[in-house]
């Protein structure tokens, strides 16, 4: 079961016209980019909320959030008792990177290439991460580039360190029989639009 733990004070999060142009800004990236941008909104708070009750606060080191976005669930993050300053935002997009600087300023923001962690977090990584929390659109990927980016992604974790992703679709973006990592799924997400389901990965004989 997970636990609850103590959250401080967040920042306010965009709600009506604010949160009107976030989902602008998404449905633009989309369009212009619509296989790196894995949503034509923003993640809803219930889904970002979900997503971010797999991170333990208490396990030391960074938490990187790859596809950021505009930041739900980066809030969520905070909420759930991650200080700002162990954020690590990976996020492709140039636009996205300065609106999350603008709202997250002691995070660490990495204009980069959420696939190819070795490379972009090749100077930014100085301990393993407490936990890796990915809202990529890993469906247009072959499953090879996904599989490859989870190892890379628990190697540079803690042994137990989640790797936690959300999905639309009703099968796991990643297999979730393996030798090498155990999976399991929250239950179906329906208040968010569209309903998604998160799926949270660890490395094989961990707690």
């Amino acid at each position: 079961m997970l636990q609850s733990f103590q959250r401080p004070t967040a920042r306010k999060f965009p709600v009506g016209k604010d949160r009107f142009k976030d989902e602008a800004r998404f449905l633009r990236s989309w369009l212009e980019r619509p296989l790196m941008v894995g949503a034509v909104t923003p993640s809803g708070k219930v889904l970002a909320r979900t997503m971010a009750s797999y991170v333990d606060p208490r396990i030391p080191g960074p938490v990187i959030e790859l596809g950021p976005g505009t930041g739900p669930v980066t809030d969520a993050l905070i909420r759930r008792g991650v200080a700002q300053e162990r954020l690590v935002l990976i996020e492709y997009s140039p636009e996205f990177c300065q609106l999350l600087k603008r709202r997250f300023p002691k995070a660490t923001i990495i204009q980069g290439d959420a696939y190819d962690l070795q490379e972009t977090l090749s100077d930014i990584l100085k301990e393993p991460a407490a936990a890796i929390v990915s809202s990529l659109p890993l469906f247009t990927k072959p499953m090879d580039q996904r599989l490859a980016l989870l190892e890379t992604a628990q190697g540079m974790s803690h042994p137990g360190a989640p790797f936690i992703q959300f999905t639309y679709a009703v099968v796991p973006p990643i297999p979730a029989r393996s030798k090498d990592y155990k999976a399991r799924a929250s239950n179906r997400i329906w208040r968010n639009l569209p309903p998604a389901r998160v799926w949270v990965y660890n490395k094989a004989n961990t707690p």
